[in-house]
């Protein structure tokens, strides 16, 4: 395989994996991002931990996605990653579980 060919495969798997993602994000609460990986996940679990001087993060998610174009199973149930550098989770916007405006419940 060329390199040409080579970057044409992972331009086409990362295109893949964006419409992937796209069409899931909506069945998850928290994005999750790490140095290596970025992750969907319903149950996310900081703990901060210190080890002869040295502070770690252990990160523990259940009913997860991984955002990996060469990983072919990306759902998994639980996940647990360690890690010394920092970790950003944030919870997803919801809008579709939004009321429209104008509704029986504006006041």
């Amino acid at each position: 395989m060329s390199a040409e060919d080579l970057e044409k495969y992972e331009t086409e798997m990362e295109l893949q994996l964006y419409k992937e993602y796209r069409d899931i994000v909506g069945q998850f609460t928290y994005v999750v991002e790490t140095e290596r990986r970025f992750y969907l996940a319903n149950v996310v679990d900081v703990q901060v931990r210190n080890s002869d001087s040295e502070v770690y993060f252990e990160v523990s998610m259940s009913d997860a996605w991984v955002w990996d174009m060469y990983r072919p199973a990306r759902f998994v149930k639980n996940v647990r990653v360690i890690t010394f550098k920092d970790v950003n989770v944030e919870e997803l916007d919801k809008p579709d579980l939004r009321l429209p405006d104008g509704g029986p419940f504006d006041s």
